[in-house]
């Protein structure tokens, strides 16, 4: 090859480079808009919609001592009517837990204790989900999709966010969404179209070996008026017991067994 044949494929390489560079880029920064831009149609939405109602299934992980990896599994339903009334039960293998506020009490039964608690809590749900969060201590993951301020509650400790690409979450085709933060990372599925309500959440803790995950999987989300007047009323079943809030209620709350191996952390 003569010399002046070499460098001009010489400069055309390192131009296509640079130019492949650029706009990788603007790739880049085009998909971390069209996240930001998804997760707030999706929270939009949420927040626009008086009534929800939806299923959902949740797994759980905690690491053992001995770096061994449990799945806790559990099924629900949410019922949702702004801005002060939350009605969520949730089923498992060691739980049959339910949560009712009434924008004035908010009351916890468990089955498994046959036993409840109850606390006052006038205002409206997000008030309310602090609340629980701050006096128990436990945490309730994927109620920060339902607050009023979704959106800056999910963003707030982001550090980058990317629109990977397109999925499928139970024959529903989604968004798929991942964002980066400090401790965790965390991906959601954002069901595409006019009705953009997530599907799927992962959160992932980094400051754990093994990197234990909280997956959470919804669907059938409705959002007509509730006609039973009786939806977020409490009742305590015969027989049962009110008790403390720092009882075992609020354990069963939190979706992990007792006795689970000593050591192990979600």
């Amino acid at each position: 090859m003569k010399p002046e044949t070499f460098l001009r494929a010489k400069i055309r390489a390192t131009l296509g480079a640079a130019t492949a560079a650029v706009l990788l880029l603007a790739a880049s920064a085009a998909r971390a808009d069209d996240a930001a831009k998804i997760l707030k149609s999706m929270t939009d939405y949420l927040g626009s919609q008086k009534s929800l109602s939806a299923s959902f299934d949740s797994d759980i992980e905690i690491i053992t001592p001995e770096l061994q990896k449990i799945q806790f599994v559990s099924s629900g339903q949410m019922k949702l009517d702004r801005p002060d009334k939350l009605h969520v039960r949730r089923t498992g293998g060691y739980a049959d837990v339910e949560l009712v506020y009434d924008g004035k009490t908010i009351s916890v039964y468990g089955n498994n204790a046959k036993s409840y608690v109850q606390a006052d809590a006038p205002g409206t749900v997000d008030q309310m989900i602090d609340a629980i969060q701050a006096r128990s201590g436990v945490g309730m993951p994927g109620t920060d999709l339902l607050l009023s301020n979704a959106f800056d509650e999910l963003v707030a400790s982001a550090l980058e966010g990317k629109h990977i690409g397109l999925g499928v979450v139970d024959g529903v085709e989604c968004e798929h969404l991942a964002f980066r933060g400090p401790d965790t990372d965390w991906q959601i599925w954002i069901e595409t179209g006019a009705k953009p309500a997530p599907h799927k959440y992962v959160i992932t803790s980094k400051t754990l070996a093994g990197a234990p995950q909280y997956t959470l999987r919804i669907r059938d989300w409705k959002t007509d008026a509730f006609t039973d007047a009786d939806t977020f009323v409490f009742k305590p079943p015969a027989g049962a017991t009110k008790v403390d809030l720092d009882s075992g209620v609020m354990v069963e709350f939190d979706e992990l067994p007792p006795g689970i191996p000593s050591g192990a952390k979600k």
